[in-house]
């Protein structure tokens, strides 16, 4: 397993120019809601005509500043919710990151359109996604991290929730539950984990856009990954360290034909992604693998039977 240097690539911004660290962005104790763009569509409900009230901040508390980047290649279609759930949530101490691909298909024009309310965003040809995510967390100076795909959006309210479960738990790492959104049926799907337990390290199970975890123990993502980026850091970033589980929804994953997650056409990509993983050996020994699994299933006949789930 290589994985990069994030202190080269934050070198190469430096030597394009960019200041490290990242100017911060203006906070507006009104809301953002009156001066950000108009959305390009007429749309109602959260995050278009919807904020979260900044007062919910008001008080004595020295906001962490909390760091979100954003990966994208043409997800014009989606781009616009994702940018506006970040931006409304009012949070007062916000980095924001948003690294395109090089889109051909409208999604520069919506990143500019928003760009005075983005710490940095560039648009060029990457190695792929987890180039992209490694590339804005090493310019990403936050005290708390998270990254959420162009085609998810966070919920109301999160970055309070998830902010104050950090400073009330002192975890390392906070995750949560999610809703996934059928485009073509229109409909949302409850989406329930269990506590992530080290032992149970190799079940996928944690949700990517609705996990945060501290800058303190930060790890790159193995960029040879397509599919599996996020499962293969958990194992490494998360395990031994401090977990919370807040038991409500943070955010929503867009099932549509282009998502990685629910194209049939990926299951190659997928199944080349666990062979590398378990090739490497490096997350202990692949006979275990059924064993964990067993056992995994007991723990959710459990957690069912006694109503732990909810």
């Amino acid at each position: 397993m290589h994985l990069p240097n994030l202190k080269q690539y934050l070198e190469e911004f430096i030597k394009k120019g960019v200041r490290y660290p990242l100017d911060p962005l203006s906070y507006s104790t009104t809301g953002l809601l009156n001066k950000l763009p108009d959305p390009a569509e007429q749309s109602t409900g959260w995050p278009w005509d919807e904020e979260t009230d900044p007062n919910i901040y008001n008080n004595n508390k020295n906001w962490p500043k909390i760091t979100i980047v954003t990966p994208s290649y043409n997800q014009a279609a989606f781009l616009e919710q994702t940018i506006r759930s970040i931006l409304l949530q009012n949070y007062p101490n916000l980095e924001y990151i948003v690294m395109d691909g090089g889109s051909t298909d409208g999604s520069v024009e919506i990143i500019k359109k928003y760009s005075s309310h983005i710490s940095y965003w560039e648009s060029e040809s990457d190695r792929g996604q987890g180039h992209a995510i490694n590339k804005g967390f090493s310019l990403s100076s936050g005290e708390y991290y998270a990254w959420i795909n162009s085609d998810d959006y966070y919920l109301k309210d999160v970055f309070s929730l998830v902010i104050n479960n950090f400073i009330k738990t002192k975890s390392k790492f906070v995750y949560g539950y999610a809703y996934n959104y059928s485009i073509e049926r229109k409909q949302y799907h409850f989406v329930k984990i269990l506590p992530f337990l080290d032992f149970f390290i190799k079940i996928p199970g944690i949700i990517q856009p609705s996990t945060f975890w501290a800058s303190s123990i930060h790890q790159p993502i193995w960029e040879e990954l397509h599919c599996s980026l996020d499962f293969e850091l958990w194992m490494r970033l998360a395990k031994g360290k401090k977990k919370s589980l807040i038991k409500l929804p943070l955010s929503v994953a867009n099932e549509h034909p282009q998502a990685k997650t629910f194209d049939k056409n990926m299951q190659d990509k997928w199944a080349e992604d666990h062979e590398k993983i378990w090739a490497e050996n490096a997350h202990g020994r692949v006979y275990e693998w059924k064993w964990i699994f067993f056992l995994n299933r007991v723990r959710v006949k459990i957690y069912r039977l006694f109503g732990l789930h909810e």
